[in-house]
């Protein structure tokens, strides 16, 4: 018989004071603590304050001398920025935590959220993708996000630019969550401020690290299991070989999530990862009726599967992100919009937010530099 974290001979005692809390974070804010420790220390002894008790004794045993646990003070000084930034701190396996978090190998300890936190009573669906999106990338992001949001799902990303960010804007009328890699009132890239805000009173933003933290590298897997580990499924939209989105994905398959993607062409290396996922047993989808059909539910009043075919209107049910204005000189802004696929000029002034004689001008030069090719029915493509 399956043994869980609540049939254990010492009862887990959810946290439910400010005390409680303070227990919890600095049981996982001390030396050597990490989220798959807490969760075993927490096993063993029932309690966070418990556990914080047993601690250094535990630590004398593995021989590590002079350990200390994580000050009271630096505990409560993370507590009130928290508070300052308007956040609420959701404890692992207290009130509202999600609960599908808890049975992870390395549940997060804590989660600084800030917004609705009613989408955590909704069903979730996460799409991650590339950070330079194409135009085609984007339009299936936004007709997936819009679309499943329609048929009652919450989208869960990542924050980050590219399809993360389209996937949030897309589904704000329906419900998005955000999950930083940094700290709750450190937003990550800066271009998606506004987003960050919209989501703070439309949406929910989630964080594991403390207020103020920077994000770095390291950080990004961790957040990645999170989004994974908070949905029924993982959408993979636009992914290279080598990518954070396949990281995803990874964590999706260990987590027992179900993993799905959306081809692309074989000489776009935005499409890689999401082909070798397909390769490799995960369900192709072609518009969110594949979705839900996948996950067993009926595709009532969800739109029929549509590839965007080079026309150059937007789906007409998926409203149309707002243009990221970029620093970058406007043919490489142009260049990584462009993939083997065709898409049109329309369509490329309206993802850029870019003059059209400027776009015209630019397009002219590509051409003439061998970098774009364009084909009949004033389709282009990247050479």
């Amino acid at each position: 018989m399956k043994t869980d974290l609540f049939s254990l001979p010492t009862p887990f005692t959810p946290p439910t004071t400010e005390e409680d809390e303070l227990s919890v974070l600095r049981l996982i804010r001390s030396r050597r603590v990490g989220p798959a420790t807490f969760k075993r220390l927490i096993h063993e002894q029932g309690s966070a304050r418990a556990a914080l008790a047993a601690l250094p004794e535990i630590a004398r045993a593995a021989g590590v001398s002079g350990y200390e646990i994580c000050p009271e003070g630096v505990a409560m000084a993370e507590l009130r920025a928290g508070q300052r930034a308007g956040a609420q701190l959701l404890c692992y396996g207290g009130a509202g935590y999600p609960p599908e978090l808890i049975d992870l190998p390395d549940p997060p300890a804590v989660l600084w959220a800030l917004g609705d936190l009613s989408l955590l009573q909704k069903p979730r669906l996460a799409l991650v993708g590339a950070r330079n999106a194409s135009s085609l990338g984007g339009r299936m992001t936004r007709a997936l996000a819009h679309d499943l949001g329609a048929a009652g799902y919450a989208i869960v990303s990542g924050l980050a630019r590219g399809i993360d960010a389209m996937a949030h804007e897309a589904a704000l009328e329906t419900g998005t969550i955000g999950v930083q890699a940094g700290g709750i009132d450190v937003i990550y890239p800066l271009e998606n401020t506004a987003l960050a805000e919209k989501m703070a009173t439309r949406g929910l933003r989630l964080a594991e690290n403390p207020p103020g933290t920077q994000p770095q590298a390291r950080h990004f897997p961790q957040r990645n299991r999170i989004i994974s580990g908070l949905a029924q499924a993982v959408i993979v939209v636009e992914a290279a070989l080598r990518s954070g989105s396949l990281i995803t994905a990874r964590a999706a398959l260990e987590q027992g999530r179900e993993v799905m993607a959306v081809p692309g062409h074989p000489f776009d290396g935005r499409a890689g990862g999401c082909n070798a996922l397909i390769r490799d047993g995960a369900l192709l989808v072609r518009g969110a009726e594949d979705v839900l059909a996948g996950l067993g539910g009926p595709p009532a009043r969800v739109p029929p599967p549509r590839i965007p075919q080079g026309d150059s209107a937007p789906p007409k049910s998926a409203p149309t992100l707002q243009p990221q204005h970029s620093e970058q000189p406007l043919a490489l802004r142009l260049l990584s919009l462009l993939g083997p696929s065709p898409s049109t000029e329309d369509q490329l002034i309206r993802d850029l937010g870019a003059d059209p004689a400027a776009v015209a001008r630019t397009l002219l030069a590509l051409e003439l530099d061998g970098q774009v090719q364009r084909h009949p029915g004033g389709l282009l493509s990247r050479s």
